[in-house]
């Protein structure tokens, strides 16, 4: 009877882990390096004398090539094919960690040592990465919006903390093309809150202006991205576009979308991952080179993609305990499902905009 008692508990300690897998699976995907608590370290003992980020400080950098940080690395089963290279800079801006709802700030405190590890060891290893083919990757700590940001009805604090977010942003873009770009062709990579900055980043700094000459591509993954958002930034028709812009949202096949979604007045931008067009086909998951979720160094197999209205169809995640994964809506993995097709894709258009 002990016996039966502990293998049942056991099962249900397993069901339970999977019954949290199947709430936010890469949830658990970017805590399973993030739930080590690296704040202790000496990168994150650091204060700002005034609460803003200092930009000439690496502190302040998330992602820098002038020091190792999560985003140099490399799954295991891609390192032999690795190139590293220093002609082409990804700017990188994180999607929102700061999603405790017991904590009541509006916005992250730039020197937060907890925040910033999580930070490191979730979204900059597990998304930044991915862009890390032939580049070098610069990541901002900036003081992101709470993530109650998105779902208040107090549109004014709401605007607010991404204000102030975006504020951080564009001065670390202003540092990084007077300090550090010299000259180098860019990519604007972002995710969630960090494409809402994208956007404003690409308004401000490459629409109609002499810098949109060095823009290869532009993923502004996660958020969407309405047709008329940009007057001049072009979506990438294909795969052997440059200059140009992709988005998408990825939902379960067979799923509308999210009220919110469903409730949207415009035509967003929706570009296949798998195709790297628009076009409605259904892609399958052959065409996905491999995935990386709950386990940094193996790739995993890959989804099928199908653009439908506003939001991007996937399969069903395969990975361990998925089983159990009810949600439809998979936001927190738009890069994970697809990250050897997007490292494939940065290394070709490089090669594409080299050769003019």
């Amino acid at each position: 009877m002990i016996r039966v008692f502990l293998i049942h508990k056991k099962f249900m300690r397993l069901r339970f882990y999977l019954l949290i897998l199947s709430s936010f699976f890469l949830v658990s995907l970017f805590s399973a390096c993030s739930k080590k608590n690296f704040s202790g370290r000496a990168e994150y003992n650091f204060k700002s004398k005034d609460g803003r980020p200092h930009y000439e400080d690496l502190h302040y950098w998330a992602a820098h090539p002038w020091k190792w940080d999560p985003s140099d690395s490399v799954p295991r089963p891609l390192r032999n094919s690795h190139i590293k290279d220093s002609t082409v800079d990804v700017f990188f801006i994180y999607p929102t960690t700061l999603t405790d709802r017991n904590d009541m700030r509006w916005n992250a405190a730039i020197d937060d040592s907890l925040l910033n590890a999580k930070t490191d060891y979730s979204t900059i290893l597990l998304q930044a990465s991915a862009f890390n083919e032939q580049t070098r990757i610069f990541a901002p700590r900036y003081r992101q919006a709470h993530y109650r940001a998105f779902t208040t009805h107090d549109s004014a604090k709401a605007s607010a903390a991404l204000d102030l977010a975006y504020e951080d942003v564009k001065a670390s873009f202003e540092y990084y093309l007077k300090n550090l770009n010299h000259g180098r062709p860019v990519i604007i990579a972002a995710h969630s809150q960090g494409t809402i900055h994208a956007g404003r980043l690409l308004k401000d700094f490459f629409e109609g202006k002499l810098l949109m000459n060095k823009l290869i591509c532009a993923y502004l993954i996660g958020m969407p991205v309405a047709e008329n958002y940009f007057s001049s930034i072009p979506y990438c028709k294909d795969s052997l576009g440059t200059g140009c812009f992709v988005s998408w949202r990825s939902f379960k096949k067979g799923y509308a979308g999210d009220p919110y979604i469903l409730q949207e007045k415009y035509k967003s931008v929706v570009v296949n991952p798998l195709s790297w067009t628009r076009g409605t086909e259904y892609v399958p998951a052959s065409k996905n080179k491999g995935a990386v979720l709950l386990k940094f160094n193996k790739i995993g197999k890959g989804v099928s993609a199908q653009v439908h209205d506003n939001i991007l169809w996937t399969a069903k995640p395969k990975f361990f305990g998925n089983i159990f994964l009810t949600k439809k809506n998979y936001h927190i993995a738009d890069i994970n499902l697809f990250y050897v097709n997007i490292r494939e894709d940065v290394k070709r258009r490089i090669g594409l905009f080299w050769k003019g």
